[in-house]
This record gives C-alpha cells, sequence and structure tokens, in this order.
C-alpha cells in the first residue's frame, strides 16, 4: 500500500519523482504529491485522485524531491491527508508507507502537548514526535542542538527521527526531506530500496522497478535500517544502535520497462496477451534449480503454501498440483489468518510463497515469524529486491515483467504454472511438465489471437451486464481456478460473485438458484468430470443459466465458451477465459480497468 519516491540528483527533481510515481501508482491512487527542496523553504504540491502530468504541476527548478502516492488507511481521500506532510516550521517534510498502529496514544500525549494537527492520518502524527523530539534536543544541548532542529545540521534530525522511528508500532517506512537539501529513509516492514546510477545519481523508492530505467545498482534496505542521502554521500545506519551498517548495491540485472500499453486500450489486455511468454520465461531456471527444490520438497516433514488474495489462490492451487501430482501432503494458507499453523511448523517444515511483489505484509510476518524457527522457505516473487525473495532459501523470480494494471493475470497464471512445473519435477516428471507447458504456451498464444473468441467472450459480458450475482462452479483442478475467478470478477465490476465446489452446491447454495441466475460452470474432461455434469443438471432443474467453460458440449448448457482438452494443465488455460470476461465485463460496465476502486495492487500493511 502506498509508494515514496525521492531523487537527489541533477536532473529535474520533480519531473523524476513524477515519473517514479507513475510507476507505483499501482502502489495507491486515491491521491499523491510530491515536494521539492526551494528558498526559503520546501515547497509541495499535493492532489487528489490520479497521477497527471509535470505541466500541471507548480513546483520550483530542483535537484532534491520526495514524492508519494496514497492508499487510504487513516482519514479520508482529500488534498489535506495527502503526503508528503510539512513539519510546523516548514523545515522538513515526510511521507509514510504503512500504518501507525498506535498513533492515537502518541497523538493524545501530543495533543495535551499543545500539537496542532492539520490531517487526520496517522502520518502526521509522526512528523509531530520528531518536531517534539527536536526541541528536547535543543533545550539539552542548547545553540548546537538548536541549529539541528531547524534541518540545517543533519546529525540533530538524523537522531530524533531515529528515536522516534523506534516508539512507532506496526509496518512502517517513512522518507523525509530536510531544507538543506537532505534525504532520510527508514524501513521496519514496509519496503524500501535504494537506486544509484553510475554519474552518482540517488533514488529512493518501494520497488526497484520504479528506477530500473535510470538507475545501475540498487540497495535493499533491510528492516531497523536508515539510509540518509544528499548530494555528496549515501550511508546507511542501524536504527538501534545509530551504528553505520555496509551499503551493499548490487546491479540491477535487468532493464527497467517503460509502462506501455503497446497498442491495447488497457494494462489488463496487454499483461493476458503477455502469458504466454511469461509461461515460457519457466524455464529461465534450469532443470537442476528445479530438481535440488523437488528433493527439498520430499525430504520435509511438512510442505505448506502461504498467499494472500490473488496469490492466496495460485498458493492453493500449487497444493493441489503438489497433491494430485506428487502425492505431497500440501495445505494452503492464508497469510493474515495462518496463526494456529505457526506453533505447529517447525524446523523439518517447508513453507512456499507465490507472491507478486513479495511484500504482502501478512504473509511477510509469517514468513520471518518461521524464519528464526530454521522452517526452509521458497519463494516464487515477480518483483526484484524483494523482502520475501531476500529471506528466502529457495528463492525463483517469475521474470514475468511489469504488472501495471492492479488486477493481477500473467503473474498469476505464471504462478500456477510454476507450481505445476515443481510438482512434476518433484514426481519426476520434469520434462514432460515442462512440454505440457510449451504446448499451454502455443495453445493460449492462438486462443488470444482469434477475434471470433473476444466476441465470444463480449457477448457473454454484455449478457451478464445486468446480473447481481454471478455463480462459478468446478471440482478438482478447476477448482482454485473459479476462485480466481470470483476474485478478478469482484475487482472488474463491483458485483456480487461466488465460487464453490460442485459437489458442494446442493448442502447450501441450491436454495439460491432460481430462473436466470448465472452459474458458470469451469469443467475439463477428467475424472470428476461425471461429478460437475451432475451438478449442472440440478442447476439447471431449478431453472438458472448455465455457461459453460468447456472443451465438450452438454445439453444442459444454455451458452458455451469452448476451450481445448489440455489434459492436467486445462486449468491454467481455463483461467485465461476467466481474466478475459473479466476484462470485457469491466469494460462494458464503464469501470476503470486498470485500478478497481478501494484496492491496491501490494498490500504492506496488515
Amino acid at each position: 500500500m502506498c509508494g515514496i519516491f525521492g531523487y537527489i540528483g541533477k536532473k529535474n527533481a520533480a519531473e523524476s519523482v513524477m515519473d517514479g510515481l507513475k510507476r507505483l501508482e499501482y502502489r495507491g491512487y486515491d491521491s499523491w504529491g510530491i515536494a521539492v527542496v526551494s528558498k526559503p523553504e520546501i515547497a509541495v504540491f499535493k492532489k487528489v485522485g490520479a497521477i497527471g502530468t509535470i505541466d500541471g504541476v507548480d513546483l520550483p527548478n530542483s535537484t532534491v524531491a520526495i514524492g508519494h502516492t496514497r492508499w487510504a488507511t487513516h482519514g479520508g481521500v482529500s488534498d489535506v491527508n495527502a503526503h508528503p506532510h510539512y513539519s510546523s516550521d516548514k523545515s522538513f517534510v515526510l511521507a509514510q508507507n504503512g500504518m501507525v498502529e498506535n498513533f492515537e496514544e502518541l497523538k493524545k500525549k501530543l495533543l495535551k502537548k499543545g500539537y496542532k494537527f492539520e490531517s487526520e492520518t496517522d502520518t502526521e502524527v509522526i512528523v509531530r514526535l520528531i518536531e517534539e523530539e527536536l526541541k528536547s534536543t535543543e533545550s539539552t544541548k542548547g545553540t548546537e542542538g538548536a541549529k539541528g532542529a531547524k534541518g540545517t545540521e543533519g546529525g540533530s534530525l538524523k537522531e530524533a527521527v531515529r528515536t522516534v522511528f523506534g516508539k512507532l508500532k506496526g509496518r512502517n517506512t517513512i522518507i523525509l526531506l530536510a531544507k538543506n537539501g537532505q534525504i532520510l529513509a527508514c524501513r521496519n516492514g514496509s519496503p524500501l530500496v535504494v537506486g544509484k546510477e553510475k554519474s552518482g545519481e540517488v533514488y529512493f523508492s518501494s520497488d526497484t522497478l520504479s528506477f530500473a530505467n535510470a538507475a545501475d545498482y540498487v540497495f535493499v534496505v533491510d528492516n531497523g535500517e536508515m539510509v540518509v542521502a544528499d548530494s555528496g554521500r549515501v550511508e546507511a545506519f542501524d536504527l538501534k544502535s545509530g551504528k553505520k551498517v555496509p551499503l551493499d548495491f548490487k546491479e540491477i540485472g535487468f532493464i527497467g520497462e517503460v509502462a506501455s500499453k503497446e497498442g491495447f486500450d488497457h494494462f489488463m489486455m496487454k499483461e493476458i496477451f503477455d502469458t504466454p511468454e511469461v509461461i515460457k520465461a519457466l524455464f529461465l531456471h534450469g532443470e537442476k534449480e528445479y530438481a535440488d527444490f523437488a528433493k527439498e520438497i520430499k525430504r520435509a516433514a511438512n510442505v505448506y503454501t502461504i498467499g494472500s488474495g490473488t496469490a492466496g489462490v495460485a498458493a492453493a492451487q500449487i497444493a493441489y498440483f503438489l497433491r494430485s501430482i506428487a502425492k505431497i501432503n500440501a495445505v494452503s494458507l492464508v497469510g493474515a489468518d495462518s496463526y494456529e499453523y505457526l506453533k505447529l511448523i517447525n524446523k523439518n517444515g517447508l513453507i512456499i510463497a507465490p507472491s507478486q511483489s513479495g511484500e504482502t505484509a501478512d504473509v511477510l510476518e509469517v514468513l520471518e515469524n518461521l524464519a528464526k524457527k530454521g522452517v526452509k522457505i521458497a519463494s516464487f516473487v515477480n518483483m526484484p529486491g524483494s523482502m520475501i525473495t531476500k529471506i528466502s532459501n529457495f528463492p525463483f523470480m517469475a521474470g514475468a515483467g511489469a504488472e501495471i494494471c492492479v488486477m493481477s493475470t500473467k503473474v498469476f497464471t505464471s504462478q500456477i504454472a510454476w507450481g505445476y512445473l515443481v510438482a512434476k519435477a518433484a514426481a519426476g516428471e520434469f520434462s514432460d511438465g515442462r512440454k505440457r507447458l510449451l504446448g499451454l504456451a502455443l495453445g493460449i498464444q492462438k486462443y488470444l489471437q482469434d477475434k471470433n473468441v473476444h466476441k465470444d467472450i463480449k457477448d457473454l459480458a454484455k449478457k451478464l451486464e445486468k446480473a447481481k450475482d454471478i455463480f462459478l462452479l468446478a471440482k478438482a483442478q478447476n477448482y482454485q481456478i473459479i476462485r480466481e475467478g470470483m476474485v478478478k470478477l469482484i475487482e472488474s465490476t463491483y458485483k456480487h460473485a461466488h465460487a464453490m465446489p460442485a459437489g458442494d452446491l446442493k448442502h447450501y447454495a441450491i436454495t439460491l438458484m432460481e430462473k436466470g441466475v448465472p452459474v458458470l460452470v469451469v469443467i475439463s474432461n477428467d475424472e470428476v468430470k461425471n461429478d460437475v455434469i451432475s451438478a449442472i443438471s440440478q442447476v439447471r432443474a431449478r431453472g438458472a443459466s448455465v455457461i459453460g467453460i468447456a472443451p465438450f458440449a452438454n445439453k444442459d448448457f444454455e451458452e458455451q465458451i469452448v476451450v481445448p482438452d489440455l489434459g492436467e494443465v486445462s486449468c491454467i488455460f481455463n483461467v485465461v477465459v476467466l481474466q478475459l470476461l473479466a476484462y470485457y465485463m469491466a469494460v462494458k460496465l464503464g469501470n476503470n480497468v486498470d485500478r478497481p476502486r478501494n484496492i491496491a495492487k501490494s498490500v504492506t500493511v496488515k
């Protein structure tokens, strides 16, 4: 949630930050703001809504700036609540990514001391706490401290920030711009990376991709660290001790993508079309890497998969593949609801975490807890330099490229295809898995290029446009697929969708089946085919409208989207159909396809 960006260099800082924020907008798009060093004080521009262009921003030229794109947690969506926030004397501004869980307690103390608040945010509490700490420094250290209190001496401000950051509860990252041109940033949980260009330009950000087009090197800031930078130096410190820590800059190792729709109307459709190449990218990891990981899976006493949201569905599908193909007793967990399992998983266990960002707060909290116990961690992450990758014993990278649309499509497909290949490796069938995935990639490519396919799905989207409820039915390999279809329909249409196992229909949801109720049935030519056909008959007998996504016809299908029979990878193909349906429904309803309301792509707060 939220994105922070900072720049120190020779270019127009506001333009550089604006470019970075656009690349970070997937993290939140309620409001945004930029602050630049100017004389006599720092200049700030803040605005509600989507990030515009630099042409409409009234900011002076500067070579140092910070910015923020917001997903609201505390306080409504307004210009006042947008970041960055000024200190009372305007000697510094501050932006935050995270949540101060004890902000109400801290705010009450500050109010008693006479501090005023302009916004409703927890972020402004951090600002006032730093002011209070600077006052204390001034009163105990005299004139030298007073200079620091105004932000003209880095030492006092750095110590004040270090002290205050230690008082904050929750996962937080802050970035502060002082009027002397210094940038300070601290991390505890929420992501923070520092980029450096060969000529000396410095970038701060919530992810590496936001500056990968400009920087050559990246340093992943660890929890409990602070980075201080100005025009001549970059230093890192341990927040508890205040001692310097080494800045281990590494080559970024990939070319930053320019956010382009490449002729498509929306990023979502462009990214669905990327799917075949994303599946092929799985083979950038060699067979030995998969084989070594497969040995660890078979050696583990217990195997768990974990994720949240779409990645949670991917985790469940990966567990399904491990059970059904490799005969591994894998259990899937939801990030925020894994408490009861933490004491059950010991150092002989293995946990597998698929993630787009590699920074999901509730998943990271579980992984950090288990890492301390010596539990082996494997991950499949799309974002380079993430904390989940950093703490993993078996870090796999998706190599899917930037996914700009907040609704995940190609990365989800990549995650479950990777899980399938891992399961095949554990079953000793890697070559067969590779062959099937290459056939899948080719099949998806041909399907996406077929204009009749898009016409049929557009027609279906039009018919579902006025539906209040949409039900989805499936079993076995397709059950998690319809769960992801449900997620996509909810995200894209703002309608109620409900996915259920076909066998569970008669136990409760049959009461909701009546004339005109749309039921999407995803069915493959597999061992549970007859069970799903039986459920279709029960639905149709109550008058519901059955739409089949299947490789064969059935008398109870009122409509059908025909898909190829690809055996045990049919389910991976089927998710693409549901993604296309969600896309065309969003377009038909006039919703914002790439930025659905109220959600952010990277959830870095609990």
